[in-house]
């Protein structure tokens, strides 16, 4: 096998909001490579890279998908990743293993909340990029907005390397700035065209941004800069020494435009990823932590022992987990062993495989930069180091967001809950932002993710891998309920008929303890007025029954039972019998405690626009909320509040609609609290018709 010289790969993701057509790129991007057939189109189900059925469906791209194709002599491994907020976990996973990226944006609606989203992951990991501006063919299409929007909303300076011929239905091409050329495209899709002299009535405006792009690219360098200012002109090479250079150090981001769908101007980005982005060998070194040593260590791309990442898991019920990494330093061979240093375990490798949308091209080794695939891995899973053993290290995983949405999953038919539990699971391991757990309260089965959509998604999944229908519904809130006042109340039972009878008395005092305190028994039995073998029964009696209170059946907390006095019989009574006056007992007490009903209290951050803090706020008090503070982050202002969880099930999608889909949310369990009365009669009625 002919060894891949890392300096002439790139390894490059495909980002844009829902819609824009990064995957339509994509697949230009295949078919101009030759390494597709035809133009694949999402539209039709041809697409190579969204091949799931549920992206099929939709129309949208679920999960990341994986390619490679040559070009001037430079192998580029591409990867489109999800658009849609659901799944931008999935997308930000992909993006922290590659090298560059290609930032999409539609003509027809410009910059949008998932643009913005990916590109501050771009930030996060220091990522240059390019920006393909598609859709110029389309009726209300426009560009001459978005070089300011780059600027001021995802604060970074654009620069305009190209510049559109035609607009709408009459685009057809683009003027190379640098070359001073016009790329005049054929009208079918083949992406052909001529190389041409720019039109006499764009030549003014394209020598305007041709002066503004050299600008630009002059002070990427003190001596560009200096020969610049002296009046020389910069060569072709000058200029793209000095576009690699302001791009590689995100000193700004070149712009393209063309039309996916059309094949127009695919050509002209794909030069500018193999002569813009950085290979591997040019972004350097991924630190993590020596396992022998405990201290920070380095592995370069070249000459190093093997070590990698794993960011990605798919889970197939024939082929089993697909394990994805990228290999950072080092060479895997097939039929080999590798060690999981996170789990510090040993790994049998099989096939290596290199991704080719839904296929799988088999390798016999695979070294630093590539990003490929093994199955059948028994413990790895997404976030773990991979190395040899001989030079064990760890790098830093990242950390999924927490779930937003929850419903509660029952089973279609009687039976399946064993085989659709294990099944959920099974995706839980394919996708960190899925969480499944029993709720021992509820006794529900909670299912957890980032919106309706990708709950959705994941039980079509279910049903088509692993066979399991289930249904989901509104979990049931955990009320609990506790007392308010002392009361002392006596449990006697007493049962004669025939034969030894069954005798037990005791006398409880119940009273309130602190918020979060449970339940405590204090025996303050004196003389021996009840044996002490009977003692605990007493309290088992309790026990077992504040699981149901007396308002609405909810567990019973935060409160005091002491066992103060009783009787017995000396040869009626029994642990059975003390069990139920202690029942007894607690039963009689609550009802004359002034019991109330509590609910949870859940802590969330909402992050939205400022232009919508104001509407977010009044919602928020309009669920009972209390807002606590607030923080600023760039142009969003972050809003903590205190909301019931009752008031926020469904939160998500009234989020979305609010802030055109702009906000994000997050939240974790507070406290308990009172439920105010005339909402508390509510939740007992509904109790008592179900």
């Amino acid at each position: 096998m002919k060894k891949l010289d890392i300096t002439k790969l790139r390894n490059v993701g495909i980002i844009s909001h829902g819609g824009a057509g990064k995957t339509s790129l994509a697949e230009g991007m295949l078919f101009n490579a030759k390494m597709t057939e035809r133009l694949g189109k999402v539209d039709n189900g041809t697409s190579v890279l969204d091949y799931e059925p549920e992206e099929i469906k939709r129309n949208i791209t679920i999960s990341s998908s994986f390619h490679h194709f040559d070009w001037e002599k430079q192998k580029v491994n591409i990867v489109d990743t999800p658009g849609d907020g659901n799944f931008s976990n999935d997308a930000r996973s992909s993006l922290s293993v590659l090298d560059g990226a290609v930032v999409v944006i539609d003509a027809t609606s410009g910059i949008r909340v998932q643009t913005e989203r990916g590109w501050q992951y771009c930030d996060d990991l220091g990522l240059p990029r390019l920006v393909f501006i598609n859709k110029m063919d389309r009726e209300r299409s426009s560009s001459s907005n978005i070089i300011d929007d780059i600027d001021k909303i995802l604060g970074k300076k654009a620069v305009a390397i190209q510049m559109p011929i035609g607009a709408e239905d009459a685009f057809r091409g683009v003027v190379d700035l640098i070359n001073m050329k016009a790329l005049v495209y054929e009208d079918e899709e083949s992406g052909s065209y001529t190389e041409e002299e720019i039109p006499e009535d764009l030549k003014e405006e394209a020598s305007e941004l041709r002066g503004k792009m050299v600008e630009d690219i002059a002070e990427t360098s003190d001596e560009l800069l200096e020969k610049y200012l002296e009046g020389e002109d910069l060569s072709t090479e000058d200029l793209y020494e000095g576009l690699k250079r302001g791009t590689f150090n995100m000193d700004f981001v070149p712009v393209l435009y063309g039309s996916a769908l059309k094949n127009i101007g695919i050509q002209p980005l794909m030069d500018k990823i193999v002569q813009c982005l950085p290979s591997p060998t040019e972004m350097g070194e991924h630190k993590g932590i020596n396992l022998v040593t405990k201290e920070e260590e380095v592995r370069r791309p070249e000459e190093e022992p093997f070590s990698a990442f794993v960011f990605k898991t798919i889970a197939d019920p024939f082929t089993g987990k697909l394990t994805l990494f990228r290999i950072y330093s080092g060479v895997l061979n097939s039929d080999s062993t590798m060690y999981n240093s996170s789990k510090q375990v040993k790994e049998r490798v099989g096939q290596i495989f290199r991704m080719e949308g839904k296929g799988q091209k088999p390798m016999a080794a695979a070294g630093a930069g590539e990003i490929v695939a093994v199955a059948k891995l028994k413990e790895t899973n997404t976030g773990d180091s991979l190395c040899d053993e001989n030079a064990p290290i760890v790098f830093e995983g990242f950390t999924s967001p927490a779930p937003i949405v929850s419903f509660a999953v029952e089973p279609k038919s009687k039976g399946d809950e064993e085989k659709a539990i294990a099944s959920l699971n099974k995706l839980v391991e394919e996708d960190p932002t899925l969480t499944i757990h029993r709720d021992e309260q509820t006794k529900e089965f909670i299912l957890s993710g980032m919106g309706q959509v990708h709950l959705d998604v994941t039980l079509e999944k279910l049903k088509r891998k692993f066979g399991a229908a289930v249904e989901l519904k509104l979990p049931k809130v955990p009320y609990k309920e506790t007392i308010r006042r002392k009361v002392k109340i006596q449990g006697k039972y007493k049962k004669q008929s025939g034969g030894r009878g069954q005798y037990g008395d005791a006398w409880l005092e119940l009273e309130p303890l602190a918020k979060g305190e449970g339940f405590d028994f204090v025996d303050k039995i004196v003389g021996g007025v009840i044996p002490r073998q009977y003692i605990p029964a007493v309290e088992k009696g309790i026990v077992e029954s504040i699981e149901q209170g007396v308002i609405a059946g909810y567990p019973v907390v935060d409160f005091r039972a002491s066992l103060v006095f009783g009787s017995f019989h000396s040869v009626d009574s029994s642990e059975m019998a003390f069990k139920i006056a202690g029942s007894m007992a607690f039963k009689k007490g609550i009802l004359e405690a002034n019991p109330v009903l509590l609910e949870p209290i859940m802590n969330m951050n909402v992050t939205v626009p400022d232009e919508y803090m104001g509407d977010i706020i009044g919602d928020l008090n309009s669920r009972r909320g209390k807002v606590l503070g607030m923080d600023t982050k760039s142009n969003n202002q972050i809003i903590k509040a205190q909301v019931p969880m009752a008031e926020i099930l469904q939160y998500s999608p009234d989020l979305s609609s609010m802030t055109g889909d702009r906000g994000t949310f997050s939240t974790e369990f507070s406290h308990y609290e009172e439920v105010p009365v005339q909402i508390s009669e509510k939740i007992v009625e509904a109790s008592k018709e179900e």
